[in-house]
């Protein structure tokens, strides 16, 4: 992982208090249980049926029998519950999760966000996602501010399919960190060596920005 991946995922660990449930979802979000310290006190669920969910392990060290919902090798800790998907999304479903950190293909200025599926290439379908962005609590999402041609994935307006229409209270970029409020992008923070000018010219839609300096992850 880059290391402005690793930084924006080591912000986006700190966003988790004492006490949390949280879901970590597919891809980046995965990675936010190797940022938090062996003894923090949060419940951690992957909807494949467990909560209390330790760092990831090598292939080498791994119960082969224990993955995440994106096919990591993960651990358990004291108190770790195994149980069915039907268990698992009674969970969501009845509002238990403070958190759900989820990846994105593009989010909109109000919230909307889609990241299950781009036409014309394969998905085997949105899953426990729309679930997850419709019932946590609060949502906030990991992703890079553009994708691999450029182009902005904070827009306007979604352009591929939603997983869930005004869901999202924040996102985490490798270039900011940006809240969305009353239908408009606020940009809070800024990643170490980028500019408010990159971050401008890398969104899609208007972003509301501070007075003064802005802090640095």
């Amino acid at each position: 992982m880059s290391d402005a991946r690793n930084r924006m995922v080591a912000r986006a660990a700190r966003e988790i208090e004492p006490g949390m449930v949280v879901n970590l979802g597919i891809g980046l979000p995965t990675k936010v249980v190797d940022h938090l310290a062996s003894d923090f006190p949060v419940c951690l669920h992957t909807e494949n049926g467990l909560t209390g969910i330790g760092p990831t392990l090598p292939y080498d060290e791994a119960n082969r029998n224990l993955i995440d919902a994106g096919g990591a090798y993960i651990s358990t800790v004291k108190g770790s519950a195994f149980f069915d998907s039907a268990v698992s999304f009674s969970l969501v479903r009845s509002g238990r999760l403070d958190l759900t950190m989820l990846g994105a293909f593009e989010v909109a200025q109000n919230g909307d966000l889609a990241n299950w599926k781009i036409p014309g290439k394969f998905s085997p379908g949105a899953g426990g996602g729309i679930e997850l962005a419709q019932k946590a609590r609060r949502v906030v999402v990991l992703t890079t501010h553009t994708d691999r041609a450029g182009n902005p994935k904070l827009l306007e307006t979604c352009s591929l399919p939603l997983t869930a229409p005004g869901c999202v209270n924040r996102i985490f970029t490798d270039m900011a960190v940006v809240d969305v409020e009353a239908g408009r992008f606020h940009l809070r923070e800024l990643a170490g060596g980028v500019s408010l000018e990159d971050v401008v010219k890398a969104t899609g839609a208007e972003m509301v920005i501070p007075d003064g300096d802005l802090p640095r992850f």
